[in-house]
């Protein structure tokens, strides 16, 4: 096990599928520094999201625990009423702090915008970027929510200050601030925690010709998609070349995914048409962003720490975003025993070839729930985004056979089915306890 502790760097994407890098099988975009990453350490193919949509995959990383055990699921609405996270809830920010670390964030939240919701709160030291769901990347304006009656709103923020930058790419600026402060943290000598929250390749899909001219080959659907992408290579390559130019490279344990899957929703075309977006890719997965297919939660995922953790691996181990907490903390120096965490610690697996401590885990999002265990995935209630068809209300897959989830053997193993209900309905059941109750606990505080 390491003895140094590290720097840590989460970089997070907002609605990036699962084939949407080179490294990943990815044709149409190349990704060199994103795959250069994935070379250096660990590419996990089977690493999954808590939440197959914003709010709750962001309050399961930041947090540990489920999304309805962290006390938000789905996705929260962006005006300024919006409450997030209960007060007091740990996060990385928090307990990394508490091991000395300096903390910051650089892009979205997401997970709320009053005061107390604020990331300052949640144990970031400095924070700048936007606290609703999506913006537009050059006048910072938060519209989503039109429909429902809610103007239009500008959120860009700065340590709880609203600061304006109308021009300027959300992208270059959350890679610009994230150089900048690796840079002072490593001229100052502080270990530190840095979440480079990207909003790409979240709609509206806008990208600088920078990027775009890069891709003339492709259909505009594709090729404003691919800018975007392409803006965060580039971005992750600045990051790591700031921290070799900084020779702390070696020290540093970074962290790449996606929050959920891409999205299907007709608002990304912004031409008046209604049929559904295409423009990423599940890889193959069956689904897209809100349903419980593999395609809605399962994620690329990177993990390096050079000369810690073995580069040019390959894991097919079942991950998810809950474990980056206890692993990052655990990697730190910290005690991950001292939290009320879902997670568990990956980094023996990573670093040292160990076990998977996971025999299954779950998801549960509107009426839809979900449980994989080994070779087996059970999807109840399951819907697809993109069409009227209503798949049967019980699919059970052998998900290592049928990386699509094609065929329904639910029929033909009814033990099998029987077996994972046992374990995901008491489990749901207690997940909406949990959740409920800590909404009322918040309410009756006044938040």
């Amino acid at each position: 096990m390491p003895a140094d502790r590290p720097n840590i760097i989460i970089i997070y994407t907002d609605d990036l599928g699962y084939g949407d890098l080179s490294c990943m099988g990815e044709t149409h975009v190349r990704t060199p520094h994103l795959d250069t990453l994935a070379e250096s350490g660990i590419r996990f193919t089977d690493w999954y999201s808590n939440c197959a949509v914003c709010s709750g995959s962001r309050a399961s990383l930041m947090t540990g625990q489920y999304p309805d055990h962290a006390g938000v699921n789905g996705v929260l609405p962006g005006n300024r009423e919006s409450e997030g996270l209960p007060d007091g809830k740990p996060t990385i920010a928090s307990a990394l702090r508490e091991e000395g670390y300096r903390t910051a964030l650089f892009g979205k939240w997401h997970l709320g915008v009053t005061p107390r919701s604020q990331p300052h709160n949640f144990g970031f030291d400095e924070w700048f970027g936007f606290l609703a769901g999506c913006i537009d990347y050059y006048s910072h304006l938060f519209y989503y929510m039109q429909s429902r009656g809610v103007d239009p709103l500008h959120d860009l923020w700065e340590n709880g200050e609203e600061v304006w930058r109308n021009g300027e790419y959300m992208t270059d600026m959350i890679t610009e601030r994230s150089v900048d402060y690796i840079r002072e943290c490593a001229r100052d000598g502080d270990p530190f925690f840095l979440y480079t929250s990207y909003n790409a390749p979240h709609y509206p899909m806008h990208a600088p010709e920078e990027y775009v001219s890069r891709f003339d080959h492709l259909p505009w659907d594709k090729q404003i998609m691919a800018a975007m992408i392409a803006g965060i290579d580039d971005g992750v390559g600045e990051i790591v070349a700031a921290l070799e130019e900084a020779g702390i490279g070696e020290e540093t344990f970074i962290f790449f995914s996606s929050d959920n899957g891409p999205s299907r929703e007709t608002r990304n075309w912004m031409d008046g048409t209604r049929d559904p977006y295409y423009g990423g890719t599940t890889g193959g997965l069956k689904g897209h962003k809100g349903t419980l297919w593999d395609g809605g939660i399962r994620m690329p995922a990177i993990m390096s720490w050079p000369g810690t953790i073995e580069g040019g691996r390959v894991s097919d181990e079942m991950g998810i975003m809950m474990d980056v907490f206890p692993t990052v903390l655990e990697a730190a120096g910290g005690d991950p025993s001292r939290y009320d965490l879902d997670g568990v610690s990956l980094l023996d697996m990573v670093a040292d070839s160990g076990d998977n401590p996971h025999d299954w885990i779950a998801w549960r999002l509107g009426g839809q729930r979900a449980i994989r265990r080994g070779d087996w995935k059970l999807v109840l209630g399951g819907t697809f985004r993109d069409s009227d068809e209503t798949p049967p209300e019980v699919w059970l897959s052998k998900i290592t056979d049928d990386f699509s989830e094609t065929t329904n053997l639910a029929d033909e193993n009814p033990d099998e089915v029987w077996y994972l209900r046992e374990i995901l309905d008491p489990w749901a059941e207690e997940q909406d306890r949990l959740i409920r109750e800590q909404r009322a606990e918040f309410d009756a505080r006044g938040g």
